[in-house]
């Protein structure tokens, strides 16, 4: 019985977003064109490939600043609920501080922190 209540609200969830899909293709107007297919960057025109190699710098400073981000979102509510985790709690958290401080010197030591 339990599994009937799942699968209907599985087959509900398709149901919305065939029916949203299918809805947009009969409302929404479609008039292609050759000015409309042409590829569209802040009003300037595209010159050279699409193709671009970028320096892997860039998403490894990104990487480490969601790791960073991360670690704030945790560290807000440990710090709302300091008094009620008492010295086991304070001692995960150092833990998981010092597990990140240790990921920080390894991508300053192998230069992931430069600026390129």
């Amino acid at each position: 019985m339990e599994f009937l209540f799942i699968f209907l609200f599985i087959l509900l969830a398709a149901l919305f977003v065939t029916g949203g899909l299918v809805a947009s293709r009969l409302v929404a107007p479609h008039r292609p064109g050759r000015v409309k297919n042409r590829p569209y960057e802040c009003g300037n025109k595209s010159v050279g490939p699409a193709w671009v190699q970028f320096n892997v710098a860039y998403y490894l400073l990104a990487l480490l600043f969601l790791v960073f981000d991360v670690e704030a979102a945790f560290l807000f509510p440990w710090a709302l609920a300091f008094r009620g985790a008492g010295w086991v709690g304070f001692l995960e958290v150092l833990i998981f501080v010092g597990v990140l401080g240790v990921g920080l010197l390894y991508a300053w030591k192998k230069g992931a922190l430069e600026w390129v």
